[in-house]
């Protein structure tokens, strides 16, 4: 590999800490595994490790931290396995919730910003178009590639934080200019424009892209050029959940696509798929695996949700109270924009639970014995049954609140004509 007298320096034991030399190891030796013949610097991170799945993760980071190591880029934190305004909302054990804990203050030991949300680009960090960055959480990494036009692989626990450590990553995939461009071209021509322009379109429009693509990268004709941050981060978040991707090209809307022959490199795409209401309609109910009777609690907020989000919910109520748990997740930048006008206590009065610092398909919140529950989040539909053992059924907003005030299964088949 070709290493710069910085990086040789740091791996020599010469220049910094022990946590420092631990932290370039790491990153050198995934980047040899990788094929890279260099590294990159990086100008940020966002760290998904702080997500409690075991005790070694725990030990690993404060044994970095101990040894002196802090992170030299701006490195916001990921959901954690605890709402830290609300600890006991999480059905861990004491020992579970003392690790989970532990490993928490570890990253803020080591200077991460305690954000603790999956939608950190809605909370104020933005890197700029062509920005070599390294991210995890999957959705956070589609979005920033798609949308902002930064530049991050997929990058997995316990080799993000090490990324922020060396503020270096291995210099390969979407790091590189040449692997950005897509193979795949995804048209949605065929789409109704009504059907395009509505929200619950762009979660199920995102899971069927990340079947179709897996890790391909694809460019995506027919996207409506005002379509909402909160759409586009829905569609991100599905392509993340059922594929391995980590960039759609959405032509007009990403930097990097302002057109066809841009998306793909002047060269002609590999593959065409042309969208079909059939094909949006079985991606739609793929999410599902009930479709009909009692629901036992509604699920908002993966990713994360917005402030306009939250209040949208609070508009569709119309003041009528819930009958099931609705559990709301979000962000603490998202839930002070919310206190500024009550919006979080006319919630809490309907009978919304807030759920900060975490989610409830990551962490036991959702009620013990296993139900079914409602959401419209693609993310959640596509990972709620094998994490929390809850069978999902996918609905819009106005269906999921109109389901959480009658105990049941409402749905609203009109948006999908």
């Amino acid at each position: 590999m070709i290493l710069s007298d910085f990086e040789r320096a740091v791996l020599a034991g010469t220049l910094g800490n022990a946590g420092e030399r631990m932290a370039m190891e790491l990153v050198v030796e995934s980047a040899r595994l990788l094929g890279a013949q260099r590294l990159v610097e990086i100008h940020s991170s966002h760290i998904d490790g702080c997500l409690y799945h075991g005790d070694s993760g725990t030990l690993y980071c404060e044994k970095l931290a101990s040894e002196g190591a802090r992170v030299k880029v701006p490195a916001t934190t990921n959901v954690g396995a605890l709402n830290l305004l609300k600890p006991q909302q999480c059905r861990l054990s004491p020992a579970q919730r003392k690790m989970a804990y532990r490993l928490m203050v570890a990253h803020e030991t080591m200077g991460c910003l305690p954000s603790w949300t999956c939608a950190p680009y809605q909370a104020g960090a933005r890197p700029a178009l062509g920005q070599q960055v390294a991210w995890g959480e999957s959705n956070a990494v589609a979005f920033i590639n798609t949308v902002l036009g930064a530049r991050s692989n997929r990058y997995g626990d316990f080799l993000d934080i090490a990324c922020a450590i060396s503020a270096r990553a291995p210099d390969y995939g979407l790091h590189r200019p040449e692997y950005r461009y897509a193979t795949l071209l995804i048209d949605l021509c065929g789409l109704s424009v009504r059907l395009r322009r509505q929200s619950a379109f762009y979660p199920v429009l995102g899971a069927l892209i990340g079947r179709l693509a897996g890790a391909s990268i694809a460019a995506v004709t027919g996207i409506p050029a005002d379509a909402t941050e909160d759409q586009l981060k829905a569609l991100c978040a599905g392509a993340a959940s059922t594929g391995a991707l980590a960039l759609v090209h959405l032509v007009g809307v990403t930097p990097e696509a302002p057109d066809l022959p841009t998306a793909f490199g002047g060269k002609a795409p590999e593959s065409t798929i042309k969208i079909t209401r059939d094909m949006v309609i079985q991606a739609r109910d793929s999410l599902s695996l009930a479709t009909s009777g009692p629901i036992d609690s509604v699920a908002i907020g993966s990713p994360h949700c917005s402030r306009d989000e939250c209040r949208e919910l609070l508009r569709l109520a119309q003041g009528r109270a819930f009958c099931v748990p609705v559990y709301l997740c979000l962000g603490r930048h998202t839930l002070m924009a919310l206190q500024t006008d009550a919006t979080d206590r006319a919630l809490l009065a309907l009978g919304v639970e807030l759920v900060v610092d975490t989610c409830v398909v990551v962490t036991p919140i959702l009620p013990a014995t296993p139900g079914v529950m409602m959401t419209n989040s693609a993310k959640f539909a596509h990972y709620a049954s094998g994490n929390t053992g809850h069978l999902p059924i996918f609905g819009s907003l106005p269906d999921c609140v109109a389901s959480a005030q009658q105990g049941r299964v409402v749905w609203d088949q009109a948006i999908w004509s």
